[in-house]
């Protein structure tokens, strides 16, 4: 996985990775939590991977949009 910017300062997102369909988001504590475009819809996904490749407004996404549409 490769390690998140964290450009705020203030983010509680350390690792992430992604493919086509999906993001794989580790937070600070506990396991990954992956979110594709059927749990969370593509458009999001594709906003997470821009996100986190900027390094910056990931964890606030999650927590505003998508919270628990990550694949269980």
């Amino acid at each position: 996985m490769k390690t998140y910017a964290n450009r705020g300062g203030n983010s509680n997102v350390r690792y992430y990775d992604y493919g086509t369909d999906y993001i794989k988001v580790q937070f600070s504590s506990g396991n990954p939590y992956t979110y594709s475009h059927a749990s969370a819809g593509a458009k999001n996904v594709e906003h997470m991977k821009y996100l986190a490749n900027s390094g910056i407004g990931l964890n606030a996404f999650i927590m505003r949009k998508v919270k628990t549409l990550y694949e269980k």
